[in-house]
């Protein structure tokens, strides 16, 4: 396996894409904050799928870290994740600095709202603002024919297709199914922080959240199957739930019962944060 080329200038980024695009190749993109792991890897092989080549991003973006969040231990591991990407096959890694992305000039930030609109918006102010800015300027670096978001992360991946959808960015945006591990628990580089007791934990959220799921789809009232699941994952060993809620698939606008939605939730345990959905299916 080759390790793909690594850049980590703007520069350097576009002129390795405009050699690919001389020759007519197509292009896809996988923005990620490193610490991969096999739900990364699925991005990157649907990216293969999609296009002739596959440029990862691997950049800790600061500006979607609220200052009480984890950004100083956020896992940064950039010889793995290069190992990782040997694996999968991705032939450019784009690893910038906080300096290349964020000048000491820099003072544009971009605002999504409709899908950005509550759940990890009332917990997180800041976070999509980050996101959205980052993201359109990975696009604009790397001017990709297509993207691919994991479902895992389900409102983030919502929030991009509208910044796309607003701003006419020409770029496909893919949704991939999320990955798990044999238990159920979500791929995420933030399990990484969690204990062996606590992923004993971590692992019920999955479950909790596909029986709620199941009794909203077989008429169950929302506030109370919402309630419910909320106390399971107290029950289940969770220290704080910020929301589980129903929203409306596409526009994550509130849910209605003859619409297919998705179930969201995000709960604590200790210091770390987990979040999952799960989809509603219509009567």
């Amino acid at each position: 396996m080759n390790r793909p080329l690594v850049v980590d200038s703007v520069a350097a980024l576009r002129a390795q894409i405009r050699d690919w695009r001389r020759d007519g190749v197509s292009l896809a993109m996988v923005p990620t904050m490193g610490a991969l792991h096999d739900g990364h890897i699925s991005l990157i092989r649907i990216a293969l799928e999609k296009a002739d080549r596959c440029v990862v991003s691997i950049f800790v973006n600061p500006t979607q870290f609220a200052p009480s969040e984890d950004l100083d231990k956020y896992p940064r591991q950039l010889g793995r994740d290069l190992d990782r990407l040997a694996e999968a096959g991705a032939q450019l890694a784009f690893a910038p600095g906080v300096a290349q992305m964020y000048p000491a000039s820099f003072a544009t930030r971009i605002t999504v709202g409709g899908p950005a609109a509550g759940l990890e918006s009332d917990f997180r102010p800041t976070f999509f603002d980050g996101v959205a800015t980052v993201v359109a300027k990975l696009f604009l670096q790397a001017s990709p024919d297509c993207a691919v978001f994991g479902e895992k992360d389900y409102q983030q991946l919502c929030v991009v297709r509208q910044l796309c959808r607003d701003l006419d960015l020409p770029v496909d945006i893919i949704g991939a199914p999320t990955i798990r591990d044999a238990h159920g628990l979500a791929m995420s580089s933030r399990n990484a922080y969690l204990g062996d007791a606590e992923l004993a934990v971590a692992r019920q959220l999955n479950a909790i959240l596909r029986r709620a799921a199941a009794a909203l789809a077989a008429g169950a009232d929302e506030g109370s199957a919402t309630a419910e699941a909320s106390r399971a994952l107290i029950e289940a060993g969770f220290d704080k739930v910020d929301y589980v809620a129903a929203r409306e698939s596409l526009t994550l606008a509130p849910w209605r019962r003859n619409r297919d939605g998705r179930l969201l939730a995000a709960a604590w345990l200790g210091k770390t944060r987990l979040i999952d959905n799960v989809e509603v299916l219509s009567a």
